[in-house]
């Protein structure tokens, strides 16, 4: 259990995470400027997030396990000086390739970061219920970071300057450093993991099913969401103010379906995970068959906010539940597969992009989630040939009868 102030540490773990992931996604929403600004191609453009990611994935595994045994206040400076310097550097960027070298350099103290604060929210607390509700305020910090982001920094892009968002990145960063240094106490780790302890988890199927399924369905929504803003902009002909808008719709209905997760999973956890993607797939193809209507597309983003939220828990959900016993490295794991998705869904959207046009980076994200459907029905079947034992519950609610 951690000591101290949990509130004041939870709420500095959901902005720090808030921060790392604004700087991660938030990009998402200056692609075009960036283009412009650069003079490079759109899905050129999408390095920015696919090379960030593609770092993260390489990084999950290995960073919060060579920095374990280390006091985690000081992984936890350590990361965001790194992401501060890194993004005060960004704005100062006189070509497109010295801004990616300032986007893939903080990458690999991605997972580090984002891995620790989501076990450290799940310790933390005197009770179950109150050490359930500590994570989920660390992961709402996550999923604000993921999509509240990106509509801030289009508003910033558009009308004022695109430094002005890459300033936005930055100022969250050094904040919560500043902050952590004079708020966090000292959290020397406790109960040490052996790295073999912890390596075990992959030899077991429903692990690297609870992967691959987070890969494929995270690919296919932040895949597209990465060319979101150019989609809004070239296919359904909405001005900047509106592609902000109906960003910052996508992103608050987002933070409504992080909450509805959570009973979503405790009740029907089974109907959850197969329920989503095919949710997406149907939202996903109503958007290819109605994306020039505006109204209807900035609808339909509300709705894919709201499912993607509740899919963004169940990713993280699936895996964390196939290996509670060594949480940080799950949690590394996680994000690798959902990084590595991102890279290859932003790749294969942009291929689509390319060969065909902006409408159709919908149909790669139809592609990454019929394949995430099958990995979420193999995931299902390895876990009931090796029932999990579902987390306890709070006091005063109910699970339900299903096996996840």
């Amino acid at each position: 259990m951690v000591k101290g102030s949990s509130k004041i540490l939870i709420f500095i773990l959901a902005v720090g995470v808030f921060g790392i992931l604004n700087t991660e996604m938030g990009v998402v929403g200056i692609i075009p400027q960036v283009s412009e600004r650069f003079g490079v191609s759109v899905p050129d453009a999408g390095l920015l997030v696919s090379g960030f990611a593609l770092i993260v994935a390489v990084a999950g595994p290995t960073m919060p396990l060579l920095f374990s045994r280390m006091n985690r206040k000081h992984v936890m400076l350590l990361s965001l000086g790194v992401f501060s310097v890194c993004n005060v550097a960004a704005i100062f960027a006189p070509s497109f390739e010295m801004l990616l070298v300032c986007r893939v350099l903080p990458a690999a103290f991605h997972p580090l970061y984002v891995s620790m604060a989501l076990a450290i929210g799940g310790q933390t607390g005197a009770t179950d219920a109150e050490r359930a509700k500590n994570s989920s305020h660390v992961f709402v910090g996550v999923s604000a970071g993921m999509v509240l982001g990106v509509p801030i920094a289009s508003y910033l892009a558009s009308t004022v300057l695109l430094q002005a968002a890459l300033a936005f990145f930055a100022v969250v960063t050094v904040a919560v450093l500043v902050a952590t240094i004079f708020l966090v106490p000292s959290m020397p780790v406790e109960g040490r993991l052996t790295y073999g302890s912890q390596l075990r988890i992959l030899k077991k199927p429903v692990v690297w099913a609870s992967l691959l399924a987070t890969a494929f369905i995270n690919g296919a929504m932040f895949g597209f969401y990465s060319f979101m803003s150019d989609f809004f902009g070239v296919v359904s002909d909405m001005d900047a103010a509106w592609v902000s808008a109906s960003l910052l719709l996508y992103g608050g209905a987002n933070i409504v379906g992080n909450v509805i997760s959570g009973h979503a999973l405790g009740a029907r956890p089974v109907a959850t995970l197969v329920a989503m993607p095919l949710a997406l797939i149907v939202l996903y193809a109503a958007l290819f068959a109605t994306g020039t209507i505006s109204l209807a597309a900035a609808a339909l983003a509300f709705a894919l906010g709201v499912i993607g939220g509740i899919a963004n828990n169940a990713n993280q959900f699936m895996v964390s539940r196939a290996a509670p016993e060594a949480p940080d490295f799950s949690n590394g794991l996680y994000l690798t597969a959902a990084n590595l998705g991102t890279t290859l869904g932003t790749s294969l959207c942009g291929a689509f992009i390319a060969a065909a046009g902006t409408r159709f980076a919908v149909l790669g994200a139809i592609a990454f989630l019929v394949i995430g459907v099958l990995c979420v029905l193999w995931r299902l079947r390895c876990a009931g040939g090796m029932p999990e034992i579902l987390e306890r519950q709070p006091s005063g609610s109910s699970a339900g009868s299903e096996t996840a």
